[in-house]
Protein backbone atom coordinates (compact mmCIF):
# COMPACT_ATOMS: atom_id res chain seq x y z
CA UNK A 1 0.00 0.00 0.00
CA UNK A 2 1.29 3.07 -1.08
CA UNK A 3 0.41 6.66 0.88
CA UNK A 4 1.21 10.19 -0.14
CA UNK A 5 0.56 13.73 2.76
CA UNK A 6 0.42 16.32 0.83
CA UNK A 7 0.73 19.01 4.37
CA UNK A 8 -0.42 22.31 4.47
CA UNK A 9 -1.79 22.74 0.82
CA UNK A 10 -4.54 25.62 -0.70
CA UNK A 11 -7.90 23.82 -1.92
CA UNK A 12 -10.39 26.29 -3.19
CA UNK A 13 -8.97 28.93 -0.78
CA UNK A 14 -8.51 26.85 2.65
CA UNK A 15 -5.21 25.78 4.06
CA UNK A 16 -5.35 21.48 4.58
CA UNK A 17 -3.83 18.14 4.00
CA UNK A 18 -4.80 15.60 1.32
CA UNK A 19 -3.85 12.23 2.60
CA UNK A 20 -3.69 9.51 -0.74
CA UNK A 21 -3.87 6.02 -0.55
CA UNK A 22 -3.42 3.42 -3.05
CA UNK A 23 -3.64 5.48 -5.87
CA UNK A 24 -6.82 7.59 -4.64
CA UNK A 25 -7.84 10.61 -2.13
CA UNK A 26 -8.42 8.91 0.54
CA UNK A 27 -8.99 12.28 3.11
CA UNK A 28 -8.76 15.94 2.86
CA UNK A 29 -8.99 17.83 6.30
CA UNK A 30 -6.33 19.36 8.72
CA UNK A 31 -3.86 18.17 10.73
CA UNK A 32 -3.84 14.57 8.98
CA UNK A 33 -1.60 11.81 10.51
CA UNK A 34 -0.85 9.29 8.32
CA UNK A 35 2.08 6.74 9.82
CA UNK A 36 4.38 5.37 7.07
CA UNK A 37 3.14 7.60 4.62
CA UNK A 38 5.50 10.00 2.10
CA UNK A 39 4.95 13.84 3.88
CA UNK A 40 5.14 16.45 1.20
CA UNK A 41 5.30 20.10 3.18
CA UNK A 42 3.64 22.58 0.68
CA UNK A 43 4.05 25.45 2.58
CA UNK A 44 0.23 26.65 1.61
CA UNK A 45 1.01 26.06 -2.20
CA UNK A 46 -1.67 25.70 -4.36
CA UNK A 47 -3.62 22.22 -5.19
CA UNK A 48 -4.90 21.35 -8.30
CA UNK A 49 -6.43 18.59 -10.54
CA UNK A 50 -3.83 17.07 -12.72
CA UNK A 51 -4.40 18.86 -16.35
CA UNK A 52 -5.91 16.28 -19.16
CA UNK A 53 -4.87 17.41 -22.71
CA UNK A 54 -8.17 16.48 -24.30
CA UNK A 55 -6.85 16.77 -27.98
CA UNK A 56 -3.27 16.12 -28.68
CA UNK A 57 -1.15 14.65 -32.09
CA UNK A 58 1.58 13.08 -30.77
CA UNK A 59 2.51 11.16 -33.25
CA UNK A 60 3.34 14.00 -35.73
CA UNK A 61 5.73 16.04 -32.88
CA UNK A 62 9.35 16.65 -33.38
CA UNK A 63 9.81 17.66 -29.89
CA UNK A 64 13.54 16.81 -28.72
CA UNK A 65 14.33 16.46 -32.42
CA UNK A 66 16.11 18.61 -35.00
CA UNK A 67 14.38 22.13 -35.90
CA UNK A 68 12.61 22.00 -38.46
CA UNK A 69 11.33 25.39 -40.57
CA UNK A 70 7.81 25.44 -41.52
CA UNK A 71 7.11 24.73 -45.13
CA UNK A 72 3.52 23.96 -45.56
CA UNK A 73 1.72 26.59 -48.02
CA UNK A 74 -1.61 28.46 -46.82
CA UNK A 75 -4.64 25.80 -46.39
CA UNK A 76 -5.98 22.59 -45.09
CA UNK A 77 -4.79 19.97 -47.57
CA UNK A 78 -1.69 21.97 -48.72
CA UNK A 79 -0.88 20.71 -44.85
CA UNK A 80 -1.85 17.09 -44.84
CA UNK A 81 0.29 17.04 -48.20
CA UNK A 82 3.12 18.54 -46.75
CA UNK A 83 2.89 16.16 -43.51
CA UNK A 84 2.41 12.95 -45.94
CA UNK A 85 5.38 14.21 -48.37
CA UNK A 86 7.98 14.89 -45.60
CA UNK A 87 6.97 12.51 -43.07
CA UNK A 88 9.45 9.45 -43.85
CA UNK A 89 12.59 12.20 -44.36
CA UNK A 90 12.14 13.00 -40.58
CA UNK A 91 11.47 9.77 -39.06
CA UNK A 92 8.02 10.60 -38.21
CA UNK A 93 6.08 8.66 -36.40
CA UNK A 94 8.83 8.97 -34.08
CA UNK A 95 8.74 7.25 -30.55
CA UNK A 96 11.67 9.24 -29.15
CA UNK A 97 9.85 12.72 -30.23
CA UNK A 98 6.62 11.24 -28.64
CA UNK A 99 8.54 10.08 -25.36
CA UNK A 100 10.33 13.10 -24.80
CA UNK A 101 7.02 14.75 -25.42
CA UNK A 102 5.46 13.23 -22.79
CA UNK A 103 8.22 13.81 -20.26
CA UNK A 104 7.90 17.76 -20.74
CA UNK A 105 4.36 17.64 -21.02
CA UNK A 106 4.34 15.54 -17.37
CA UNK A 107 6.84 17.75 -16.20
CA UNK A 108 4.01 20.75 -16.98
CA UNK A 109 1.36 18.70 -14.83
CA UNK A 110 -0.60 16.74 -17.47
CA UNK A 111 -1.41 13.53 -16.65
CA UNK A 112 -4.09 12.30 -19.29
CA UNK A 113 -3.90 12.96 -22.55
CA UNK A 114 -6.37 11.59 -25.49
CA UNK A 115 -4.17 12.12 -28.92
CA UNK A 116 -4.81 11.62 -32.46
CA UNK A 117 -3.14 9.21 -34.57
CA UNK A 118 -2.50 9.28 -38.12
CA UNK A 119 -4.23 5.95 -39.63
CA UNK A 120 -3.46 5.90 -43.53
CA UNK A 121 -2.04 3.88 -46.22
CA UNK A 122 1.27 5.47 -46.02
CA UNK A 123 1.91 5.40 -42.77
CA UNK A 124 -0.50 2.18 -41.33
CA UNK A 125 -0.78 1.83 -37.84
CA UNK A 126 2.80 2.65 -37.13
CA UNK A 127 1.58 5.99 -35.48
CA UNK A 128 -0.25 3.46 -33.17
CA UNK A 129 2.92 1.51 -32.49
CA UNK A 130 5.08 5.00 -32.03
CA UNK A 131 2.56 6.24 -29.76
CA UNK A 132 2.36 3.16 -27.35
CA UNK A 133 6.04 2.77 -27.34
CA UNK A 134 6.21 6.04 -25.65
CA UNK A 135 3.79 5.56 -23.00
CA UNK A 136 5.54 2.19 -22.28
CA UNK A 137 8.54 4.22 -21.25
CA UNK A 138 6.79 6.92 -18.97
CA UNK A 139 6.17 3.83 -17.05
CA UNK A 140 2.56 5.35 -16.07
CA UNK A 141 3.69 8.71 -15.21
CA UNK A 142 0.74 9.60 -17.38
CA UNK A 143 -1.90 7.97 -19.44
CA UNK A 144 -3.71 8.23 -22.66
CA UNK A 145 -6.13 7.08 -24.54
CA UNK A 146 -5.91 6.96 -28.70
CA UNK A 147 -8.09 7.75 -31.82
CA UNK A 148 -7.39 6.15 -34.99
CA UNK A 149 -7.48 9.40 -37.05
CA UNK A 150 -7.76 9.49 -40.80
CA UNK A 151 -5.72 12.80 -41.98
CA UNK A 152 -5.79 12.25 -45.55
CA UNK A 153 -8.91 11.84 -45.43
CA UNK A 154 -10.83 8.31 -45.60
CA UNK A 155 -13.26 8.17 -48.05
CA UNK A 156 -10.96 9.91 -50.45
CA UNK A 157 -7.88 7.64 -49.61
CA UNK A 158 -8.72 3.77 -50.25
CA UNK A 159 -7.84 1.50 -47.96
CA UNK A 160 -8.08 3.39 -45.02
CA UNK A 161 -11.25 2.30 -43.50
CA UNK A 162 -9.63 -1.02 -44.13
CA UNK A 163 -6.89 0.99 -41.34
CA UNK A 164 -8.77 2.39 -39.08
CA UNK A 165 -10.53 -0.87 -38.44
CA UNK A 166 -7.91 -2.73 -37.90
CA UNK A 167 -6.66 0.26 -35.33
CA UNK A 168 -10.05 -0.91 -33.80
CA UNK A 169 -9.83 -4.16 -33.34
CA UNK A 170 -6.00 -4.02 -31.72
CA UNK A 171 -7.26 -1.51 -28.75
CA UNK A 172 -7.63 1.67 -29.84
CA UNK A 173 -10.16 3.50 -28.30
CA UNK A 174 -11.95 5.71 -30.42
CA UNK A 175 -13.15 6.29 -34.36
CA UNK A 176 -12.03 9.77 -35.52
CA UNK A 177 -13.29 11.76 -38.47
CA UNK A 178 -12.39 14.69 -40.25
CA UNK A 179 -14.32 17.39 -42.32
CA UNK A 180 -16.90 14.98 -43.74
CA UNK A 181 -17.76 17.94 -46.38
CA UNK A 182 -14.49 19.76 -46.43
CA UNK A 183 -12.42 16.62 -47.04
CA UNK A 184 -14.33 14.11 -47.59
CA UNK A 185 -16.85 16.41 -49.96
CA UNK A 186 -19.46 13.59 -48.76
CA UNK A 187 -20.32 14.43 -44.91
CA UNK A 188 -23.24 11.35 -44.76
CA UNK A 189 -21.42 8.45 -46.12
CA UNK A 190 -18.45 9.63 -43.89
CA UNK A 191 -20.49 10.15 -40.77
CA UNK A 192 -21.95 6.44 -41.36
CA UNK A 193 -18.97 4.96 -41.65
CA UNK A 194 -17.54 6.36 -38.50
CA UNK A 195 -20.79 5.70 -36.35
CA UNK A 196 -21.18 2.32 -38.18
CA UNK A 197 -17.40 1.43 -36.63
CA UNK A 198 -18.02 2.84 -33.55
CA UNK A 199 -20.95 0.86 -32.95
CA UNK A 200 -19.51 -2.51 -34.13
CA UNK A 201 -16.34 -1.99 -32.00
CA UNK A 202 -18.23 -0.37 -29.09
CA UNK A 203 -15.73 2.78 -28.99
CA UNK A 204 -15.84 6.44 -28.59
CA UNK A 205 -15.87 9.06 -31.63
CA UNK A 206 -14.07 12.37 -32.03
CA UNK A 207 -14.27 14.20 -35.18
CA UNK A 208 -11.94 16.68 -36.10
CA UNK A 209 -14.49 19.47 -37.60
CA UNK A 210 -12.97 22.61 -39.19
CA UNK A 211 -15.61 23.65 -41.72
CA UNK A 212 -17.37 26.88 -40.83
CA UNK A 213 -20.50 28.17 -41.54
CA UNK A 214 -23.99 26.51 -42.87
CA UNK A 215 -21.45 23.80 -44.10
CA UNK A 216 -20.50 23.01 -40.60
CA UNK A 217 -23.66 23.94 -38.62
CA UNK A 218 -25.21 20.65 -41.25
CA UNK A 219 -22.45 18.68 -39.62
CA UNK A 220 -23.13 19.29 -36.55
CA UNK A 221 -26.81 18.17 -37.17
CA UNK A 222 -25.75 15.24 -38.72
CA UNK A 223 -23.41 14.24 -36.13
CA UNK A 224 -26.18 14.90 -33.39
CA UNK A 225 -28.94 12.56 -35.27
CA UNK A 226 -26.12 9.91 -35.28
CA UNK A 227 -25.53 10.13 -31.53
CA UNK A 228 -28.99 10.02 -30.68
CA UNK A 229 -29.79 6.99 -33.33
CA UNK A 230 -26.92 4.64 -31.53
CA UNK A 231 -27.36 5.97 -28.11
CA UNK A 232 -23.98 7.45 -27.87
CA UNK A 233 -24.32 10.39 -25.21
CA UNK A 234 -21.17 10.80 -24.06
CA UNK A 235 -19.27 9.18 -25.85
CA UNK A 236 -18.43 11.56 -28.77
CA UNK A 237 -16.54 14.64 -29.32
CA UNK A 238 -16.41 17.41 -31.51
CA UNK A 239 -12.94 18.97 -31.66
CA UNK A 240 -12.69 22.45 -33.07
CA UNK A 241 -16.13 22.80 -33.91
CA UNK A 242 -15.64 26.55 -36.21
CA UNK A 243 -18.68 26.46 -36.92
CA UNK A 244 -20.01 27.31 -33.28
CA UNK A 245 -16.99 30.12 -32.18
CA UNK A 246 -17.52 32.15 -35.80
CA UNK A 247 -21.46 31.66 -35.26
CA UNK A 248 -23.96 34.73 -35.12
CA UNK A 249 -25.70 34.72 -31.84
CA UNK A 250 -28.94 32.89 -32.78
CA UNK A 251 -26.79 29.95 -34.36
CA UNK A 252 -24.52 29.38 -31.79
CA UNK A 253 -27.56 29.21 -29.20
CA UNK A 254 -28.76 26.99 -31.86
CA UNK A 255 -26.03 24.84 -31.56
CA UNK A 256 -24.89 24.63 -28.30
CA UNK A 257 -28.69 23.81 -27.07
CA UNK A 258 -27.69 20.91 -29.78
CA UNK A 259 -24.89 19.49 -29.03
CA UNK A 260 -26.32 19.72 -24.79
CA UNK A 261 -29.27 17.98 -25.77
CA UNK A 262 -27.51 14.98 -27.86
CA UNK A 263 -24.86 14.83 -25.23
CA UNK A 264 -22.06 15.67 -27.25
CA UNK A 265 -18.68 17.18 -26.23
CA UNK A 266 -16.71 19.84 -27.63
CA UNK A 267 -12.79 19.60 -27.90
CA UNK A 268 -10.83 23.08 -28.47
CA UNK A 269 -7.05 24.44 -28.70
CA UNK A 270 -8.10 27.87 -27.77
CA UNK A 271 -8.20 29.83 -30.99
CA UNK A 272 -9.48 33.40 -31.26
CA UNK A 273 -12.47 33.54 -31.25
CA UNK A 274 -12.36 31.15 -28.14
CA UNK A 275 -15.81 28.57 -27.86
CA UNK A 276 -17.98 30.27 -25.79
CA UNK A 277 -17.32 28.59 -22.34
CA UNK A 278 -19.22 30.10 -19.83
CA UNK A 279 -22.38 29.17 -22.18
CA UNK A 280 -21.33 25.86 -22.79
CA UNK A 281 -21.06 25.38 -18.90
CA UNK A 282 -24.62 26.86 -18.16
CA UNK A 283 -25.81 24.25 -21.02
CA UNK A 284 -23.92 21.18 -19.37
CA UNK A 285 -21.84 20.70 -22.41
CA UNK A 286 -18.94 19.03 -21.48
CA UNK A 287 -15.88 21.37 -23.08
CA UNK A 288 -11.61 20.29 -22.64
CA UNK A 289 -8.97 22.22 -23.99
CA UNK A 290 -5.80 20.54 -26.18
CA UNK A 291 -2.57 21.70 -27.08
CA UNK A 292 -3.41 20.00 -30.77
CA UNK A 293 -0.20 19.19 -32.58
CA UNK A 294 2.97 20.01 -30.85
CA UNK A 295 6.19 21.63 -32.78
CA UNK A 296 5.42 19.92 -35.68
CA UNK A 297 5.13 19.95 -39.58
CA UNK A 298 1.42 21.64 -38.96
CA UNK A 299 3.46 24.02 -36.82
CA UNK A 300 6.41 25.89 -35.20
CA UNK A 301 4.40 26.52 -31.82
CA UNK A 302 3.48 24.78 -28.94
CA UNK A 303 4.40 23.45 -25.40
CA UNK A 304 2.57 21.28 -24.45
CA UNK A 305 1.80 23.40 -21.16
CA UNK A 306 -2.13 22.46 -20.19
CA UNK A 307 -1.77 26.21 -18.20
CA UNK A 308 -1.03 28.15 -21.37
CA UNK A 309 -3.62 26.65 -23.26
CA UNK A 310 -5.91 27.69 -20.29
CA UNK A 311 -4.46 31.19 -20.75
CA UNK A 312 -5.14 31.75 -24.42
CA UNK A 313 -9.04 30.71 -23.55
CA UNK A 314 -9.36 33.13 -21.20
CA UNK A 315 -7.74 35.82 -23.11
CA UNK A 316 -9.60 35.08 -26.25
CA UNK A 317 -12.72 34.69 -24.41
CA UNK A 318 -12.30 38.22 -23.09
CA UNK A 319 -12.23 36.91 -19.41
CA UNK A 320 -10.58 38.93 -16.70
CA UNK A 321 -12.50 37.78 -13.52
CA UNK A 322 -10.78 35.28 -11.08
CA UNK A 323 -14.33 33.56 -11.60
CA UNK A 324 -13.82 33.32 -15.01
CA UNK A 325 -10.38 32.67 -15.23
CA UNK A 326 -11.25 29.76 -13.22
CA UNK A 327 -13.58 28.16 -15.86
CA UNK A 328 -10.43 28.29 -18.23
CA UNK A 329 -8.47 25.94 -15.81
CA UNK A 330 -11.09 23.78 -14.85
CA UNK A 331 -12.09 23.36 -18.62
CA UNK A 332 -8.17 21.98 -19.16
CA UNK A 333 -8.72 20.00 -16.41
CA UNK A 334 -12.16 18.44 -14.93
CA UNK A 335 -13.74 18.99 -18.44
CA UNK A 336 -10.87 17.02 -19.77
CA UNK A 337 -11.73 14.15 -17.56
CA UNK A 338 -15.57 14.25 -18.46
CA UNK A 339 -14.67 14.51 -22.05
CA UNK A 340 -12.26 11.37 -21.85
CA UNK A 341 -14.58 9.90 -19.41
CA UNK A 342 -12.10 9.25 -16.13
CA UNK A 343 -14.98 9.65 -14.14
CA UNK A 344 -14.74 11.23 -10.47
CA UNK A 345 -11.95 13.27 -10.92
CA UNK A 346 -10.48 16.67 -8.90
CA UNK A 347 -9.55 17.37 -5.64
CA UNK A 348 -11.98 15.37 -3.29
CA UNK A 349 -11.88 11.91 -1.82
CA UNK A 350 -12.43 9.63 -4.16
CA UNK A 351 -10.65 10.63 -6.67
CA UNK A 352 -7.64 9.18 -8.29
CA UNK A 353 -4.21 10.73 -6.94
CA UNK A 354 -3.46 12.97 -10.17
CA UNK A 355 -2.48 16.87 -9.04
CA UNK A 356 -0.71 19.46 -9.64
CA UNK A 357 1.57 21.80 -7.09
CA UNK A 358 2.22 25.37 -7.66
CA UNK A 359 3.06 28.57 -5.95
CA UNK A 360 0.51 30.81 -6.31
CA UNK A 361 -2.57 31.85 -4.28
CA UNK A 362 -5.68 30.86 -6.49
CA UNK A 363 -6.25 29.06 -10.43
CA UNK A 364 -6.43 32.76 -11.99
CA UNK A 365 -3.13 33.49 -11.01
CA UNK A 366 -1.66 30.17 -12.08
CA UNK A 367 -3.48 30.58 -15.39
CA UNK A 368 -1.91 34.39 -15.63
CA UNK A 369 2.00 33.43 -14.45
CA UNK A 370 2.19 29.81 -15.53
CA UNK A 371 4.72 29.44 -12.94
CA UNK A 372 7.27 25.90 -12.56
CA UNK A 373 5.03 23.24 -11.41
CA UNK A 374 6.60 22.21 -7.91
CA UNK A 375 5.17 18.72 -7.49
CA UNK A 376 2.98 16.63 -10.17
CA UNK A 377 1.23 13.62 -8.48
CA UNK A 378 0.16 10.63 -11.17
CA UNK A 379 -2.26 7.96 -8.94
CA UNK A 380 -0.57 8.98 -5.45
CA UNK A 381 3.31 9.13 -7.05
CA UNK A 382 5.46 11.92 -7.39
CA UNK A 383 6.33 12.09 -10.92
CA UNK A 384 7.45 15.52 -11.32
CA UNK A 385 9.55 18.07 -9.32
CA UNK A 386 10.55 21.45 -9.79
CA UNK A 387 10.03 20.70 -13.62
CA UNK A 388 12.48 18.22 -13.60
CA UNK A 389 11.15 14.47 -14.29
CA UNK A 390 11.18 11.98 -11.12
Amino acid sequence: MTELLLRDATVDGVRTDIHVRDGRIARIAPGIEAPGATVEDLGGRLVLPGFVDGHAHLDKTLWGGPWVPHSAPPGLMNKIRNGVVRRPELGIPSADYVTALLEHMVTLGTTHVRTHVDVDPEVGLASVTAVRAALERLDGRITAELVAFPQTGMLISPGTVELLEKALEAGVEHIGGIDPAGVDRDPVKHLDVVFALADKHGVGVDIHLHDRGTLGVFQFELIAERTRALGLAGKVTISHGFALTGADPQTRDKLIALVAEAGISLASTAPSPALPLRELNEAGVAVTLGNDGVRDLWSPYGTGDMLERAFFQAKHAGFSTDEDIALAVDAASLGGARVTGLGAYGVTVGAPGDLVVVDVRNSAEAVVLRPVRSLVVKDGRIVARDGELV
